[in-house]
């Protein structure tokens, strides 16, 4: 389903007072080049201070969406909500439920022939038939086979991220989407992680949330607590034997001889345009502040200001924009999944879709604090470690 530009995005004020933090993006960087607004970078779980998603938010165990009947009817005492099958259109919802699709429509503040995405959750202005299960009860005693720990806020992802499988009984709070809220700033708010809103709620790997679209907060769950395994005493690794004075001592061993080390190859002899960095330097200062995933998902590095800033590799300008305090930001698509992101730069030279080369010029470096710019790489969606790709 085409990005809606419907809803205001903002960039967080991090960017003019401290260097871009970088997470989880989750398509946005693409997805957003659709629209000419500010948009929400979500850098929050780098930010320092008030900014910082707090542990329990990230870490937010949620149960699975309960299942649907044959109409993707699901029943709550409250209210009830449809969920759309794949190609399904809001007519096609309509209609299966036994509901005038402009009713259907209306309510969530869409077309009746708008496509939805697969799994989409669309909220019923009136109930309908109930299900042949009955209206979802409470349930205090959920059976958790597996906890959903959310990994879309860690930048490293090399950890796995659990999924739910275990369905709440309970009546999630349905929240109805106002102008200017993106789906992160919703998933902060009520402390879940955006994954499992954007699971619940059919967001698709764009996170693209509409004004007046409603939507279901997961339920939360507590996790088990899991005890490691402690040795009792006695038993564990064996006692070594103490010394003794009647042993005489160890004799020196004979030292190592030394072995020459092999010459080093003259690489620059050898060295081709083919074997060179994937990426170069967007200027030509010293790399000041190394990438950290928990930390920082970008590279300083050092420029004076009107610099030239330089495309690190050949691509396409995806997103040319500014945030709500005019800070401005390049982002270039470099295939197979690699996008560069610059910022801390000013007088941008290039316009969205248009072409680059390694080494062109889109910018120059603005005058700030830290004396540099930032450099972030993306793969996919998650931000990586520029240095490989400029060794």
């Amino acid at each position: 389903m085409p990005l809606s530009c419907t809803t205001e995005t903002r960039a967080p004020r991090t960017l003019r007072r401290r260097p871009m933090r970088s997470a989880a993006l989750i398509g946005v960087l693409v997805g957003l080049t659709a629209c000419d607004k500010p948009f929400d970078l979500d850098m929050r779980r780098f930010a320092a201070g008030g900014l910082s998603t707090t542990e329990a938010a990230q870490n937010a165990a949620t149960a699975a969406r309960p299942q649907a009947d044959a109409r993707g009817v699901i029943s709550y005492p409250s209210y009830q909500v449809a969920v759309a099958k794949r190609g399904d259109t809001v007519a096609q919802v309509a209609s299966r439920i036994g509901m005038a699709p402009a009713e259907l429509g209306r309510f969530n503040g869409i077309a009746v022939d708008a496509r939805l995405r697969e799994g989409e959750v669309l909220a019923l202005p009136r109930r309908v038939a109930e299900p042949a299960t009955g209206v979802i009860q409470p349930n205090d005693s959920i059976d958790i086979t597996t906890l959903a720990g959310d990994a879309i806020d860690r930048a490293d992802g090399t950890t796995p991220a659990p999924t739910a499988t275990a369905t709440s009984g309970e009546q999630p709070t349905r929240h109805q989407v106002k102008r200017g809220e993106t789906a992160y700033s919703i998933a902060r708010s009520y402390g879940v992680s955006v994954r499992a809103l954007a699971d619940w709620n059919g967001l698709g790997s764009s996170l693209t949330v509409r004004e007046g679209q409603y939507l279901l907060i997961p339920v939360k769950v507590d996790a088990p607590v899991q005890t490691a395994s402690v040795s009792q005493p006695g038993q564990g690794s064996a006692t070594p034997t103490p010394p003794s004075s009647a042993l005489p001592l160890p004799e020196d061993e004979a030292a190592p001889q030394k072995v020459a080390a092999p010459a080093s190859p003259k690489l620059e002899e050898d060295r081709t345009e083919a074997s060179t960095a994937r990426m170069s330097l967007p200027v030509a200062g010293k790399v000041t502040s190394l990438f950290d995933a928990e930390k920082a998902g970008y590279i300083l590095v050092s420029a004076k200001q009107g610099d030239p800033v330089k495309a690190a590799a050949n691509g396409t300008v995806r997103l040319v924009s500014k945030d709500v305090e005019g800070e401005e930001i390049v982002v270039i698509d470099h295939g197979n999944g690699t996008q560069s992101a610059y910022s801390f730069i000013e007088g941008i030279s290039v316009k969205k879709g248009q072409s680059v080369k390694r080494g062109q010029q889109i910018a120059s470096a603005s005058k700030n604090q830290y004396n540099a710019i930032q450099f972030l790489v993306f793969k996919g969606t998650e931000p990586v470690d520029p240095m490989p790709y400029l060794n």
